[in-house]
């Protein structure tokens, strides 16, 4: 994107919600926050059931509280991850500083592979203990809920690993320095170098101290006289 600043364009632009609502990064983070709720909220509602041999309650994966316990911490990060990225996308435009927009972005290319890669570590531990778990009662009430969780863990490896990209993307975007006024350089600092000196065109008659070649010629060489006949 030419003349645009770590994806967005000058700083203090207004900000164009139609057009904002429809880029790839706004939607993925609208999706990615969506499957945080899919993982979550299944397991907090029905992912505890009572164990066969009590009254207490256990993980319905294969009793195991810590894939609970991981999945739930998974995807309430997640969740509060894509509201505060989401809101920073709204104030990047107003963001002046160059600096502080190449923060931002090297934060959301941070987290968003740290994430992509705790995704996939979620999705592959909740499908071992969910492959483990004994069938029972209880694992057959909330064996719609678990099965939901695995799936949205793993919608949600695709959506943070295309978070990832796009701002890898952003970064690579880098900055048009022309665009902002740079934070090391005070006010009056810039000075012009002076111009080369520009003649009339004309030339002066004084240029010249005696046009060339217009010496007088001594015919009579010193110490030598003319013979007289």
């Amino acid at each position: 994107m030419e003349g645009a600043s770590f994806g967005a364009g000058r700083a203090g632009a207004a900000l164009d919600p139609v057009s904002f609502a429809r880029r790839p990064q706004t939607l993925l983070r609208v999706a990615s926050w969506v499957f945080s709720i899919a993982v979550f909220g299944p397991i907090i509602n029905e992912g505890y059931v009572n164990a066969d041999s009590g009254p207490e309650l256990r993980c319905v994966f294969n009793g195991n509280a810590g894939a609970c316990r991981f999945g739930v911490a998974l995807g309430l990060g997640a969740f509060l991850a894509c509201a505060a990225f989401l809101m920073l996308d709204v104030r990047f435009q107003q963001i002046s500083s160059v600096r502080d927009r190449r923060r931002v972005v090297l934060l959301d290319l941070g987290f968003s592979g740290l994430w992509s890669f705790l995704w996939f570590v979620g999705f592959c531990f909740l499908a071992n203990q969910w492959q483990r778990t004994t069938p029972g009662p209880g694992t057959a009430q909330a064996g719609d809920a678990a099965r939901a969780a695995i799936a949205f863990s793993f919608f949600s490896i695709l959506s943070w690993v295309a978070l990832t990209v796009k701002a890898l993307q952003r970064f690579r975007l880098g900055t048009d320095m022309s665009l902002f006024a740079t934070e090391q350089l005070g006010a009056g600092a810039v000075q012009a170098y002076p111009g080369y000196p520009v003649g009339s065109g004309v030339e002066g008659t004084e240029t010249y101290q005696s046009p060339p070649f217009t010496e007088t010629l001594d015919t009579s060489p010193k110490g030598y006289q003319v013979p007289a006949y």
